[in-house]
């Protein structure tokens, strides 16, 4: 046990949560404001890209030559660690919204976090942990300021995934490929140096 206490702090995994339920909370409270319209996806989608966001940094460890030389299989360690937090965003967003306003539907929370935590996961395989972050926050303001519809072209569907509604083929086929893609080429390949 003491292996994961050490490898949790290692991975900056306390602040990662604090962000991540602090973002949630706060979101939480504008929800109750009913500063966004029913239905509105930006908000939780904003919770869900602030959590992979947070989560992201602890993608790569203190010391990358440290961790290419331990003796034990990082593979699925990687794997693991991309799919659990992925399921903590995921989670604490469902948790604030069991205690208030309901913001979205399982299905819309568990595709966006997936492919949210993918994204982050790519970021830190191309351009290492410390930029994992980019790949969601760059994706995420794109598609604030470009329009979400089930009719627009699939190129602007695809573009808008994590605002498309739960069950769109569009936004659930990308998702699943950015959250395959980017843990399987985390856990290959780590973060890049």
């Amino acid at each position: 046990m003491r292996w994961l206490t050490l490898y949790a702090r290692s991975r900056q995994v306390p602040a990662s949560l604090a962000a991540v339920v602090i973002s949630a909370v706060a979101v939480g409270a504008l929800a109750r404001d009913g500063s966004g319209g029913p239905g509105d996806p930006r908000l939780p989608v904003l919770v869900l890209a602030t959590g992979a966001m947070a989560a992201s940094i602890g993608l790569s460890g203190q010391d990358l030559a440290l961790d290419r030389t331990a003796a034990i299989r990082w593979v699925p360690r990687r794997a693991a660690h991309v799919l659990l937090c992925g399921a903590v965003v995921g989670t604490v967003l469902l948790t604030v919204q069991a205690m208030g306003e309901d913001l979205a539907t399982t299905a819309f929370v568990v595709r966006d976090s997936a492919g949210l935590m993918g994204l982050a996961a790519l970021g830190a395989a191309l351009s290492g942990g410390q930029y994992a972050w980019t790949l969601p926050f760059a994706w995420l303001s794109f598609s604030f300021f470009a329009p979400a519809s089930t009719s627009a072209p699939l190129p602007l569907q695809v573009a808008n995934w994590m605002l498309l509604p739960p069950g769109t083929a569009a936004g659930t086929w990308t998702a699943l490929v950015l959250a395959v893609a980017g843990t399987a080429a985390y856990a290959v390949t780590g973060p890049r140096r």
